[in-house]
């Protein structure tokens, strides 16, 4: 990221293929407003931290959840919100905005094998056609 041109022409060519790119833990260490401007993201990731401290009704992490949905809504980007860990959190992310939840409440990291075998059975269990 540090050549922002570069960046941007390898990822418009990742994304010409069809891939879509995230900017991770927006927010904190080195994900800037900057990147916004210079890259198109397909979305932005709400750092688990923001997210802990919304379920734990932080008004300061309650404020900045909303701005990144509210700036990638403006953007015409998703928000994923990380580290969701139970159906209270994640009723409270929805209510905020963001169109996409990721975390241990949905599935805790597996095996390729196992996650192949649970696409094939699909949502309901059932294996698919």
């Amino acid at each position: 990221m540090r050549d922002a041109q570069i960046a941007r022409q390898s990822l418009e060519e990742v994304m010409a293929l069809g891939c879509t790119i995230a900017l991770d833990d927006f927010g904190t260490g080195y994900s800037s407003l900057g990147y916004l401007r210079a890259i198109r993201f397909s979305t932005i990731k709400v750092d688990r931290s923001f997210v802990q401290g919304a379920a734990q009704k932080s008004p300061e992490s309650l404020a900045i959840v909303n701005a990144v949905v509210a700036m990638a809504s403006a953007l015409g980007m998703a928000t994923t919100a990380e580290g969701v860990e139970d159906a209270a959190q994640a009723a409270m992310i929805r209510e905020l905005g963001c169109t996409k939840i990721q975390g241990y409440y949905f599935g805790r990291p597996m095996p390729a094998a196992e996650a192949l075998e649970i696409a094939r059975r699909g949502v309901g269990g059932r294996a698919a056609a």
